[in-house]
């Protein structure tokens, strides 16, 4: 634990909190785990160690300062959230001061930390939603709205470490056999109760560590994703779109649930993030027809000949995911939500082109706010003439009149929701 883990965890939150970088971007696979640990600890309870460190500075830094600013937060964290002694918190925490090259913040680092200490939680009392929930208010808003009395449950968990789920291959292994494979390493693990696929950790581990990771035997996917799979239904040589497809984690999925399907085409609008798509796909020994392009522009992609089944994993606020992601509490703004809907509801309008008659579409979102969801498509289905709303029964989480819903803190998965439309036969 050393003063530089603390300056780079201060210039990685000024990236994400500052200029709006991803977590994923900002850290990667190699990164320290305490530099991963403060990282995403601030990002996580940002509003509230910013709250306390406000009401422990006896005047507000600079705009310039902004990275002594997340250093005093960085400390915080630890003096709060983690069990590093006080001692070797505030000491390294203080140093740090000289690796960002702001040595005259030493003293106000120091005296703002251990004013934390002698004054402790005193400053609750004057926390508003924002520190309380460490969420921004209008998403504190938007969320209350949607679930007036579910909402402190939804923040809660928000807040707090998600567990780390595997699905195992099922065509290059089967459960036990991977259990064994982790227990031999050293890695705890048990039978996830709510997918067949599915493991859980009992404590999170790098996926180099993971055994046969590289050879395809196990992805990390959490369970609500896991159920996508099955319920599209498909039959053998059956052809498939995944639209919004990447990193590809529903699409492998499918494709060991279903491995005699016909051609099977997944696009993304990133070139980038198809190729991630097409990693995993070689790492799982599984193969699809990828492309790079926007899936409303059918124009660009589309050969005319119609899909049986299509997967639309459409783009969301994610804020059903927040706990495995706390920097889209930071990256969403209240516009964003309006944007996407109509974004949503011109994927849905253009790829129900491409499908053929009796064909289905599974919309899914990991989002927990009905604009996006039930509202969704209760739009789409009233529109048309020519669209089924079929049942859709999953292990957790609460039925709607046009899908399923799962929320964080009230099911223990991350929250999705999953509608599943079939096109009317004979409708063109």
């Amino acid at each position: 634990m050393t003063a530089d883990i603390r300056a780079a965890a201060a210039q990685t939150l000024l990236t994400v909190l500052h200029q709006g970088r991803s977590l994923n971007d900002a850290l990667n696979a190699s990164a320290p785990p305490l530099l991963k640990e403060l990282v995403y600890g601030v990002t996580r309870w940002y509003w509230k160690l910013k709250t306390q460190a406000e009401l422990l500075l006896t005047k507000p830094l600079r705009k310039k300062d902004a990275d002594v600013m997340l250093l005093i937060l960085v400390g915080l964290y630890q003096l709060t959230e983690l069990r590093i002694p006080v001692h070797a918190a505030i000491n390294e925490t203080v140093n740090a001061c000289e690796h960002i090259g702001k040595s005259w913040s030493k003293g106000l680092v120091n005296a703002v930390l251990r004013a934390y200490l002698r004054q402790g939680d005193e400053s609750k009392v004057q926390f508003n939603d924002e520190a309380e929930y460490s969420h921004p208010s209008w998403m504190i808003t938007l969320i209350r709205d949607c679930w007036p009395t579910q909402w402190r449950e939804i923040l809660s968990a928000n807040n707090k470490r998600p567990p780390m789920v595997l699905r195992i291959n099922r065509l290059r292994t089967d459960r036990s056999a991977y259990l064994q494979k982790l227990e031999r390493c050293g890695l705890a693990g048990a039978p996830d109760p709510l997918s067949a696929d599915g493991i859980i950790l009992h404590t999170p581990a790098g996926v180099v560590d993971l055994p046969g990771f590289a050879a395809g035997l196990v992805s990390v996917q959490d369970t609500a994703a896991q159920w996508a799979a099955s319920l599209l239904p498909l039959k053998p040589n059956d052809r498939v779109l995944d639209a919004c497809a990447a990193p590809g984690g529903k699409l492998t999925h499918m494709l060991e649930v279903h491995p005699d399907l016909g051609e099977v085409c997944a696009i993304d609008i990133s070139p980038k993030r198809v190729k991630l798509i097409r990693q995993n796909l070689k790492r799982q020994g599984l193969k699809a027809k990828t492309m790079a392009a926007d899936a409303a522009e059918l124009s660009v992609w589309w050969d005319g000949h119609p899909f049986t089944g299509i997967v639309l994993d459409a783009p969301c606020s994610g804020t059903g995911v927040i706990r495995r992601r706390p920097d889209i509490k930071h990256q969403r703004k209240p516009g964003d939500i309006e944007k996407l809907v109509a974004q949503q509801a011109v994927l849905l309008d253009r790829l129900w082109q491409t499908l053929a008659p009796d064909g289905h579409v599974l919309y899914i979102t990991c989002s927990i706010l009905r604009a996006e969801n039930e509202q969704q498509v209760e739009h789409f289905v009233s529109s048309r003439d020519d669209v089924c709303v079929c049942s859709v029964d999953l292990p957790a989480g609460v039925k709607g009149r046009f899908g399923w819903q799962t929320l964080p803190g009230l099911h223990a998965v991350d929250g999705f929701y999953y509608s599943l439309l079939r096109k009317t036969a004979g409708s063109a």
